[in-house]
């Protein structure tokens, strides 16, 4: 059931006027007087009851966050501790370098795990470094090696083939060293709402049998960079992994395996199951649309017409940051609507069914502002 099912909960009354009024009746009826607004003893008695009104709503709250939909910070660490479950925290990006040597040579060419390599024009401040150690055999002239970026986040992700190339800590024989492929994978520690989630499929996990809920939560606990994870099983046998990245990004081959690797454990795959871990399918769509803004307004066109260029920024960012989620105009015209358009023609995108594997991915975006209208 999601939490949006539940209704919500309270456990001690918060009514500050109900409260108030309560302390005054009771004084009333025991001192058998009726006290006046001004009456000093009334003034005392409000006092009180803030006093009390405070400490009820202190009580609503921490009842509450015994909760997981209330829970919060430390409270829901606690709460992932008791399932088993870990705060993932702050991930770097991770990419494939690789060295090459200047001539073949007759021994091994070591590469210290370590090694800094740094990014075209980062003058050193952004740098990556290799996560174990490599041997280039004798008689080869280049290796393979995984490496992360220096700092955990988002600061590492998005540096193309070729942009990692500075040899930081120069190595005998090393003529030069490149990335092979597009840095990703890099991400802040896990938000309250998604490490919620995760708890809440914690016991999917106690299951070593494969079931979907347990590839799923164990795909998502390889990285905080991960948002969405489909997993399901094509044929007997046989399992597929889909994951998506925050703000819908596509994973690159590095994080599909690094989550192939997590799930490899004899602990987590079953020895029955071939796991195949796969990037979601992109399916483009274009905006364009039409809106107007009513005359009485007037004065608020600028302002309007920003809210209006956000609301489809935050749209097309809602429209690819879940799995599977179908191509809605309806969404994108709420929102618009929301921003202060008095009304909005769409022209694209048009209403799509996505499958659970597919993703939609933003193309063209046409804004175009029709002028001033009456309601």
């Amino acid at each position: 059931m999601e939490y949006a099912e539940l209704p919500d909960i309270r456990f001690s009354e918060e009514d500050a006027a109900a409260i108030q009024q309560n302390v005054i009746t009771v004084y009333e009826g025991l001192a058998g007087r009726t006290l006046q607004p001004a009456d000093p003893v009334r003034l005392f008695l409000s006092s009180l009851a803030a006093v009390i009104i405070q400490q009820k709503v202190l009580i609503n709250q921490t009842a509450k966050g015994n909760l997981l939909r209330y829970a919060s910070g430390a409270l829901l660490d606690h709460m992932g501790a008791f399932q088993g479950s870990k705060r993932l925290e702050a991930s770097a990006a991770i990419v494939t370098l690789e060295f090459a040597l200047s001539i073949p040579l007759a021994s091994a060419t070591p590469i210290p795990a370590g090694t800094r390599v740094g990014v075209q024009g980062g003058k050193g401040t952004i740098y990556f470094i290799t996560m174990e150690y490599l041997e280039i055999p004798p008689g080869e002239t280049a290796g393979m090696i995984k490496a992360k970026c220096s700092e955990s986040g988002t600061t590492g992700n998005g540096f193309l083939p070729g942009q990692i190339n500075v040899q930081m800590d120069p190595l005998p024989f090393v003529q030069s060293v490149t990335n092979l492929t597009t840095s990703s994978g890099g991400a802040a520690a896990e938000t309250d709402e998604a490490f919620k989630e995760r708890i809440r499929h914690a016991p999917e996990s106690y299951s070593t049998a494969g079931p979907q809920g347990a590839y799923e939560f164990w795909a998502k606990s390889a990285s905080s960079a991960i948002k969405d994870i489909h997993a399901f099983s094509p044929a007997p046998g046989r399992v597929t992994v889909v994951p998506l990245l925050a703000e819908g990004e596509i994973p690159g081959e590095d994080v599909l395996n690094s989550i192939a690797e997590t799930l490899e454990d004899r602990g987590i795959r079953p020895l029955t199951d071939q796991v195949t871990v796969s990037a979601p399918q992109p399916v483009s769509y274009n905006t364009a649309l039409t809106y107007y803004i009513s005359r009485s307004r007037a004065a608020e066109v600028p302002g309007i017409q920003a809210a209006v260029s956000a609301a489809v920024a935050a749209y097309q960012l809602w429209q690819r940051s879940k799995l599977g989620r179908d191509i809605n105009p309806s969404e994108l015209i709420s929102r618009v609507m929301a921003a202060g358009a008095l009304r909005v023609t769409v022209t694209e995108p048009v209403y799509k069914t996505m499958s659970a594997t597919q993703v939609a991915r933003s193309g063209t975006t046409a804004l175009t502002y029709g002028g001033l209208a009456d309601d």
